[in-house]
């Protein structure tokens, strides 16, 4: 057993001050104002005080970091995961972007043989499979070698049981419509992204099951007064939930805060985007088979379009707290309770409750990690 007392605990959807969790045997199993929770004798103690204690953080598309790339190498994702929790991401979809189809299913077999003999980090709760689906015109970093339209038989075997939690894909194309139908009825999450969608096309891929968009605004028809495309779809309809890389860079500050006005915690879901150069110095790193150039603020192929970014998940948050003035409360929604809800795991991640998986962040109150635990078990402390 494990209590950790005295934090201020953010649900997120409350605050407790001096508050108290007890975790046992990974789980949650008490949480409330720290004279309000038991601590048994033979529990181990974190005293947290100064600290804000939150809900895991959860990144629903990620590529690769500190050096490797999922689709070049879809085995790094054990050695990449067990970095995550330095910034607070305790489970995470790994993210196979435009290749052979191989490629997803090699990823697919990573996930679902479960965890090396003694790994602590954080989890991966199955694939984003980011393509090969696209339309040709919105492919940005994907090798359009690789593009294809979506078929039933292209997809026979994705599901959760067999590792892929969300597929992002274009609906305006040819038998797109009826892979949707297909993927949302197995309880996979499908994405609109990489897409050319009028608004007319989106709202059709909507109800067909669509319910996400890819990294708004990028790789997609921007916004116009007599043409809302994608974009507008996404941002007015209620169903879908809405990714975002809020790393001033993806989207400028001023729409990430009008973002935040139109669609708020509930529909909002922050991402990182990120690739191998995460925690990398400035160089060349591979995204699936492109080499890319990275400086210290972002990613590029040599044309000079944008490919993923070094986008950590805690910096994510601090940005997105400083640009909007928004509460943590609220800020930390988008990174827990909103992509637990997302792809159908909410009754056991992404909140700071009973029975719920005892994944947790130590924050210091200006955001950055202090501690990660995973399972309930402590597996990251700052220096």
């Amino acid at each position: 057993m494990l209590t950790i007392t005295n934090a201020t605990i953010y649900t997120p959807t409350q605050r407790i001050e001096r508050g108290a969790v007890l975790l046992d045997a990974g789980r949650i199993a008490a949480v409330g104002p720290a004279d309000h929770v038991p601590c048994p004798p033979d529990a181990q103690v974190i005293d947290a005080d100064g600290l804000l204690l939150t809900p895991g953080f959860i990144d629903l598309q990620f590529n690769g970091g500190f050096g490797q790339d999922f689709t070049d190498d879809p085995t790094a994702i054990w050695p990449v995961a067990a970095q995550l929790p330095q910034h607070g991401v305790t489970a995470f979809l790994p993210t196979i972007i435009t290749a052979p189809l191989e490629k997803s299913a090699a990823g697919q077999r990573v996930v679902t043989e479960g965890r090396p003999a003694g790994y602590r980090g954080a989890t991966p709760l199955g694939l984003h499979i980011e393509g090969p689906f696209l339309n040709p015109t919105k492919k940005g970093a994907h090798n359009a070698n690789y593009l294809r339209l979506a078929t039933l038989d292209a997809v026979a075997d994705w599901s959760p049981a067999t590792g892929v939690r969300l597929a992002t894909l274009a609906p305006e194309l040819p038998g797109a419509l009826e892979v949707i139908e297909a993927l949302s009825s197995r309880g996979v999450l499908i994405s609109a992204g990489h897409s050319a969608a009028t608004y007319d096309e989106a709202l059709a891929g909507f109800d067909a099951g669509v319910r996400y968009g890819t990294h708004l605004f990028n790789a997609m028809p921007s916004l116009l007064a007599r043409d809302p495309g994608l974009v507008g779809a996404l941002l007015t309809d209620d169903r879908p939930t809405v990714g975002l890389i809020a790393d001033g860079i993806h989207t400028h500050p001023a729409m990430i805060k009008l973002i935040w006005q139109t669609l708020g915690p509930r529909r909002l879901n922050l991402v990182t985007d990120a690739m191998g150069a995460l925690g990398m110095p400035p160089g060349t790193y591979l995204l699936g088979d492109y080499e890319v150039i990275v400086d210290d603020t972002c990613c590029r192929l040599a044309s000079g379009s944008l490919a993923g970014s070094i986008l950590a998940m805690d910096q994510a948050l601090r940005n997105l707290v400083a640009l909007t003035g928004c509460p943590l409360e609220e800020a930390l929604q988008t990174i827990t309770t909103t992509p637990a809800r997302a792809i159908n795991l909410d009754h056991e991640r992404g909140q700071i409750a009973e029975g719920y998986v005892a994944d947790l962040v130590l924050l210091s109150p200006d955001l950055h990690v202090r501690g990660t635990l995973v399972g309930g078990e402590l597996v990251y402390t700052a220096e």
